[in-house]
C-alpha cells in the first residue's frame, strides 16, 4: 500500500499544510503585539493593586494617617492633625509633615500595614479604608 509522504500535497491534508504554513508566520508577529500590549498596560499601571492610598490606623485610633492622592497626607495623633507630603520609595514611606511630628520613615510590610521608625512608640497602622 502507497502512502502519501506527510509533506506532500494531497485534498485531504491540503487544508492542514496550508493553515501550517501560515500560523507559523502569523504567530510571531501576532506574539510581539501582544507582548507589547502586556507591558505597556503594566507600565500604565504601575503600583496599581499594591497602592498605598488609603486611611490607616492603630488599634486603639490614637493614630491615623490618611494618605491621598498626589502625595498629600494628613496625619493624626490624640485629635491634633498634621498636613503632610508623601513619597514611596520601595517599602519605605517618607512622610514629611509641616510641625510635629516633622519627617517620619515608615516600613511597608507585605500584608499592606505600616510600622512606625525602630525605637518609636508607634504601634502597626493598618488600613481601614482604601
Amino acid at each position: 500500500m502507497l502512502r502519501p509522504e506527510a509533506g506532500t500535497l494531497t485534498l485531504k491534508n491540503a487544508r492542514r499544510q496550508r493553515s501550517k504554513r501560515f500560523w507559523p508566520a502569523a504567530a510571531a508577529p501576532l506574539s510581539l503585539v501582544l507582548l507589547l500590549v502586556t507591558l505597556a498596560s503594566l507600565a500604565a499601571c504601575d503600583g496599581c493593586g499594591s497602592s498605598v492610598q488609603g486611611t490607616y490606623s492603630d488599634p486603639n485610633g490614637a493614630f491615623t494617617l490618611e494618605l491621598k492622592s498626589g502625595g498629600n497626607a494628613a496625619f493624626t495623633f490624640m485629635g491634633q492633625t498634621a498636613q503632610c507630603t508623601y513619597t514611596v520609595d520601595g517599602n519605605k514611606l517618607m512622610l514629611d509633615c509641616k510641625g510635629d511630628p516633622g519627617k517620619v520613615t515608615f516600613t511597608i510590610h507585605d500584608d499592606g500595614s505600616l510600622t512606625g521608625p525602630p525605637g518609636t512608640f508607634m504601634p502597626a497602622l493598618r488600613k481601614t479604608k482604601s
